[in-house]
């Protein structure tokens, strides 16, 4: 079945743009104008995924992130007219799985929205049979099949970026991965994104797992990246 996006950006141009470029690649779209619309759309059929604007009149995006995360768990990426939201629109309050900054290419675009949807996708990257019914490392535990994380049976809301960094990590406990090894696995190779962009992830993986009493679920390795830590 074909993926079907939400793009809300009150820019009618940048709408069409993206909604030819994503149907050129056998995707339906529907298109919202400003975040109250979006809102309403995505509660009436709810999408794969949503490409939500930042500056929208009646609801700006991140106040419609902030409603749709409250009843789902669907993959967001935001298009920015600034680089330097990135921590507001990545934040744990909000829970955004990437962004784009305007101008962007269209064909960069589609890349970003195919490696969000692969990863929410079930089977991980590189996995030769389905994947086990639960994945244990001390007390975090991780169910693949259900996009579920858990830290002393209390449930973890990830986002599906955050949800593939976590898997990496307990797929190999013992290794050190470097941000460009963060990025090829989290990213499947496909996309580049900045240092900055990954180190906001594991802060922000960092900050759900703090708020239920893990106070170091992944460590730092200075000079070489980042590693799951012991979890007890």
């Amino acid at each position: 079945m074909n993926k079907h996006i939400l793009i809300a950006d009150d820019d009618p141009h940048i709408r069409d743009v993206i909604s030819f470029a994503l149907e050129k690649a056998g995707m339906q779209v529907t298109q919202a104008e400003d975040g109250r619309q979006a809102l309403d759309a995505f509660r009436a059929h709810p999408a794969d995924l949503i490409v939500l604007d930042i500056n929208m009149p009646e609801l700006d995006g991140l106040e419609v992130c902030r409603e749709i995360r409250k009843f789902s768990e669907a993959p967001i990426l935001f298009l920015s007219s600034r680089d330097d939201e990135i921590d507001r629109i990545l934040g744990l309050e909000i829970g955004g799985d990437d962004y784009v900054t305007k101008p962007f290419s269209p064909r960069e675009l589609v890349a970003r929205i195919n490696v969000i949807l692969k990863r929410t996708q079930a089977i991980p990257k590189a996995a030769k049979e389905p994947p086990p019914g639960e994945w244990r490392h001390g007390q975090l535990s991780i169910q693949p099949e259900q996009h579920a994380a858990h830290w002393n049976a209390q449930a973890i809301s990830l986002t599906a970026t955050e949800f593939a960094m976590l898997q990496m990590f307990v797929r190999q406990p013992a290794r050190v991965f470097s941000r460009d090894s963060i990025m090829n696995s989290a990213y499947d190779g496909n996309v580049y994104v900045s240092d900055r962009t990954i180190d906001s992830h594991i802060r922000h993986i960092r900050q759900k797992f703090a708020e239920v009493g893990c106070d170091n679920v992944i460590e730092t390795v200075h000079g070489v990246g980042y590693k799951l830590a012991a979890c007890q």
